[in-house]
């Protein structure tokens, strides 16, 4: 038996995720695990397309498919996706019809399971046998209980692909709108000195998305300034190197123009509108480039206090999960997500309203320093960056360390004494027959009463 592993990870064999695949060549010798680095060669995979047809013959050929992959911002490397893009690009999907697949990711399981949503319905497109998904934390590989499940993970895969039990068929195709966008002349909204920029990836491969972007351009004034990504000079996707985690300082530094175009531009801007058109299941790989090349900057939210909206064309609102993920990046970035408008949402006059509003509420929350409570996405990943980078994450992202010592994140509850000695004493009391029942009596009364204090001083 023969599974094609589809290594999504830029560094090669020196991948993480490729050390719990050889776990799986080792625990299962019988079976060939063919690996292929489409990550690491995806610009010689563009180029050569005899290259490319080669894997594609060889995936043709195998009995089933592993994707194994390394987390990269919420999702895939843009490696990886434009590996996935290529495949629909140069009608290379038979290859994988019909083939049982699993995925195998590693990471710190900070939005895992948007990856993994991605690639279960990006293996539904393909027609495949979906198994089923394994979420390893990068050290799990350590731990004799996690080596085990691990291996019984390999078995019932395995054992899938003989029988074909196990398969799971649960996403929707994709419909086409088809709607065709006529812009209109919008009202416009007064910045006052607010530095507004709207920022593509390349309006050549997303015809319908221009006119709404002009369009809303112009609903600013002065016109929000506007930047198209193809016209940075972008050497290339995140290596993974990490190089950054010790003082923010990216391995391209000086090679091309992204850190220079982030920190002159995307920093200093107030209000940030980023625009893209649905490829497959998310945006365009070199938004995907865009966002983890931004990951020169750690976990420190750089775009904290920012006024963020999204313009998309395609089928934005049947994609949940991208909805999520990009909900999620500004949640943690501690900005403010100002909506989405897609040309899915209705009809032109729908569509030209939503564009007025968002520019209309984006200047107003920037002007009134209006933020939303963070709500799971950036409390819950914020705890998650926190713990990491305190522990034994600490020696790679020292400028994390850093940060989050300045500013306040290490709150740990332990360190909270005073409620430490409260919780102690009453939870003693409460294993008193009668100070328990009085405690429930009266436990709903206790919990709004400290509110009345602070109402009271209010008139």
């Amino acid at each position: 038996m023969k599974i094609a592993v589809l290594n999504g990870s830029p560094k090669g064999q020196l991948s993480v995720t490729l050390q719990y695949v050889s776990f799986l060549q080792r625990k299962f010798p019988e079976i060939e695990f063919k690996i292929f680095d489409v990550a690491l060669k995806i610009k010689k995979l563009e180029e050569d397309d005899k290259l490319f047809q080669d894997i594609i013959g060889q995936i043709a050929a195998a009995d089933a498919v592993l994707w194994a992959f390394p987390l990269y911002f919420f999702l895939v490397s843009s490696q990886y996706k434009r590996f996935i893009e290529l495949i629909f690009e140069r009608n290379s999907t038979s290859a994988f019809r019909g083939k049982p697949v699993a995925v195998l990711t590693t990471s710190i399981k900070f939005f895992d399971h948007t990856a993994h949503n991605y690639l279960r319905d990006i293996c539904g497109d393909l027609e495949m046998k979906f198994f089923g998904s394994y979420s390893a934390e990068m050290y799990d590989l350590f731990k004799s209980k996690e080596r085990r499940r691990l291996t019984l993970f390999g078995q019932l895969y395995i054992q899938a692909i003989k029988d074909g039990s196990g398969v799971i068929k649960s996403n929707k195709r994709l419909t086409n709108q088809g709607m065709v966008y006529e812009p209109a002349l919008l009202p416009q909204i007064d910045t006052d000195s607010k530095k507004v920029l709207i920022v593509v990836d390349d309006f050549r491969n997303s015809p319908k998305l221009r006119p709404m972007v002009e369009s809303f351009q112009k609903a600013f004034s002065p016109a929000a300034a506007l930047v198209q990504l193809k016209d940075i000079d972008i050497k290339g996707g995140c290596l993974g190197c990490l190089q950054c985690g010790l003082d923010n300082s990216c391995v391209y530094q000086g090679k091309d123009g992204f850190i220079d175009f982030f920190n002159g531009q995307i920093k200093t801007a107030d209000i940030l509108f980023f625009a893209g058109s649905i490829h497959d299941r998310f945006l365009s790989s070199l938004w995907k480039c865009f966002f983890d090349r931004s990951f020169f900057n750690g976990h420190i939210p750089v775009l904290e206090g920012k006024q963020i909206g999204f313009v998309i064309a395609g089928s934005f609102n049947q994609l949940s999960n991208l909805r999520e993920i990009l909900e999620a990046y500004v949640d943690t970035q501690h900005a403010n997500l100002v909506g989405f408008v897609s040309d899915d949402m209705g009809g032109s006059p729908e569509i030209n309203d939503a564009l007025q509003s968002m520019a209309a509420s984006a200047v107003m929350y920037s002007k009134r320093g209006y933020l939303q409570p963070q709500k799971f996405y950036g409390v819950a990943g914020t705890k998650l960056f926190r713990d990491a980078v305190f522990g034994r994450l600490r020696v790679v992202f020292q400028a994390d360390h850093k940060y989050y010592k300045k500013h306040g994140f290490y709150d740990f509850p332990q360190k909270k004494y005073k409620w430490r000695l409260i919780n102690s004493a009453i939870v003693s009391l409460t294993k008193i027959p009668f100070l328990r029942r009085e405690f429930v009596r009266r436990m709903k009364a206790e919990m709004i009463k400290p509110f009345g204090k602070v109402l009271a001083k209010m008139k």
